[in-house]
């Protein structure tokens, strides 16, 4: 997925109100920009952080820049936008391209479940179970190389678990896709001193026959581009 428009770097002077960011741009113009991620973003949100942004000029849009990069040193960066993992995967998904995830020819996204969940993409093919796919973007990486999730607590996430469980229950397929969005990471694991309702969520759901799937990203002031499956380590894993 290419971005729109090319990305300008900048330094974070800060973070705040959760989507918000001040940024210093090479010229030593001040801006603001929008930051598409809800979470804490633990660990890329330091002041002096350097940053790329989309400009844009939608008469719309109130802010005229996107925060949608951080970059980590050693030519490696971290896909800050959580919009991003839904959009690459849907085409993805559509092109039949996603690991492990080709024999599907139907695709339905956002689909409503109970009174107050919606999966983000239900996968058929004729012959075979329905698969029910929820999406989480990974950003968070405390140890060299391992990427974690969440960046803090999450009952919304630990509901989703729950769901997914009810699904295989009912005779469905059902799989918690995490997309690592760095590209200094080759495995995850579960942040379960962050979160550890989360952490006991998954490891019941996984009980229960919901199926993981832990994919990297290939980053770049360019492109985010859909990568290969990581290894995926337990809660209480070496």
């Amino acid at each position: 997925m290419r971005f729109q428009t090319p990305l300008v770097p900048g330094t974070l002077i800060r973070r705040y109100k959760r989507f918000l960011a001040d940024v210093t741009l090479a010229d030593g113009q001040e801006v603001t920009a929008h930051c598409a991620n809800p979470g804490s973003m633990m660990g890329l949100a330091e002041p002096g952080t350097r940053v790329w942004l989309e400009p844009n000029d939608d008469p719309k849009k109130k802010l005229r820049f996107g925060w949608r990069l951080v970059e980590n040193g050693n030519g490696h960066f971290t896909g800050v936008d959580t919009a991003v993992p839904n959009r690459m995967l849907r085409a993805a998904f559509e092109a039949r391209d996603v690991p492990g995830l080709t024999e599907f020819d139907s695709l339905r996204a956002e689909v409503p479940y109970g009174e107050k969940s919606r999966f983000d993409f239900l996968l058929s093919q004729a012959g075979q179970p329905d698969l029910y796919i929820e999406v989480k973007s990974v950003t968070l990486s405390r140890q060299p190389g391992l990427a974690e999730f969440p960046d803090s607590v999450t009952a919304r996430g630990t509901r989703h678990l729950n769901d997914l469980s009810d699904m295989v229950r009912q005779g469905h397929r059902a799989m918690m896709l995490y997309l690592v969005q760095r590209t200094d990471c080759s495995r995850m694991t579960l942040a379960e001193d962050i979160d550890p309702s989360y952490a006991t969520a998954w490891s019941g759901a996984t009980a229960a026959g919901v199926e993981t799937l832990a994919l990297d990203c290939q980053i770049s002031p360019e492109a985010v581009r859909l990568g290969k499956p990581i290894e995926m380590i337990a809660p209480g894993g070496p």
